[in-house]
């Protein structure tokens, strides 16, 4: 914090002239803003390995809230946000968690249908929201849910930038995406398939 009581973070993205400073409380309009990038040019990749500590207050109140399930839901959400792992590069995200029950997720941007910024009323005191990716699997359920990131909004728009991303390539690259992205559509039904029939 600094002598006017505000509060500053920093997202930091991989490029570094690209790098953006945020505000919480949110600056009035017209000031802390972003110098805009090129038209049609991509966000780069944002830095982001680790949720932020907001997150894991909002796990302690979730906790004390679920009483008489304390005792269970505390140290599931404590291992889940120190154990929680982001990584991002040119072709999709990766999502990690768990200690003894390790999860794992890959998500290509080619996959994402939709995103939505979801948050309740504690989230929001805690300028917090979650991040629900959609793809085409049939699921009615999200995909992947990022949780704790710096600026929800910020990474909304590079998830945006990535999906557009596709109207600058040629046709026959553009094709292509499309191709893999119903490929990996096609391997995650199976692999649902396999496990349905193993259970």
């Amino acid at each position: 914090t600094n002598g006017s009581g505000f509060a500053f973070a920093k997202l930091h993205w991989r490029t570094p002239e690209a790098a953006v400073h945020f505000r919480w409380p949110p600056p009035k309009p017209g000031t802390m803003v972003p110098t805009p990038l090129p038209p049609g040019a991509l966000v780069p990749f944002p830095d982001i390995e680790r949720p932020i500590p907001r997150l894991l207050m909002y796990y302690a109140l979730k906790a004390v809230a679920s009483l008489p399930f304390v005792v269970f839901m505390g140290p599931y959400l404590y291992f889940r946000y120190h154990t929680m792992r982001y990584h991002f590069d040119e072709k999709g995200i990766s999502m990690s968690w768990g200690i003894f029950f390790r999860h794992e997720i890959y998500l290509t941007y080619a996959r994402i249908q939709d995103i939505h910024l979801v948050s309740n009323l504690v989230e929001r005191w805690l300028d917090l929201a979650r991040i629900q990716i959609q793809t085409a699997s049939g699921s009615s359920g999200a995909e992947m849910t990022l949780e704790g990131i710096p600026d929800h909004e910020a990474m909304r728009d590079f998830l945006y930038s990535r999906i557009r991303g596709d109207e600058s390539l040629k046709p026959e690259e553009t094709l292509s995406r499309e191709f893999m992205g119903l490929a990996e559509d096609l391997k995650a039904l199976r692999n649902q398939l396999v496990r349905a029939d193993h259970d």
